[in-house]
């Protein structure tokens, strides 16, 4: 139950994001929802392999470079599902910061035991 109400969550921050951001937009919540999904499936799977082999230049940037790969995340999954858009990388980087901004107070609020 408590995976339901975070895939809900996220589709939710996901959809407060254009409110913020014009560069990011997204047609429904239906949208949102699939979009948090796939989002979550590349995190789990593609993001720990980027992050192991960009190792090197995450030291020497002080675990600033976690945010450019955050940012190829959000980006890549805007180029797969239709429907949500994203102008440019830049905007990737700071929508998926505002959207796990998001998403963590939603789910510190909503969530607690």
């Amino acid at each position: 139950m408590r995976l339901l109400a975070t895939w809900i969550i996220n589709g939710l921050a996901l959809l407060a994001l254009p409110y913020l951001m014009h560069s990011v937009s997204i047609d429904s919540f239906a949208t949102a929802l699939i979009v948090a999904l796939v989002l979550g499936f590349v995190n789990t799977i593609i993001r720990p392999i980027l992050v192991v082999l960009t190792l090197p230049v995450t030291v020497l940037s002080m675990g600033l470079f976690i945010f450019i790969i955050n940012g190829l995340m959000f980006w890549a999954v805007a180029n797969m599902v239709n429907g949500f858009h994203v102008a440019g990388f830049w905007a990737a980087v700071s929508g998926a910061l505002l959207y796990s901004v998001i998403s963590w107070t939603l789910s510190t609020l909503l969530l607690q035991k």
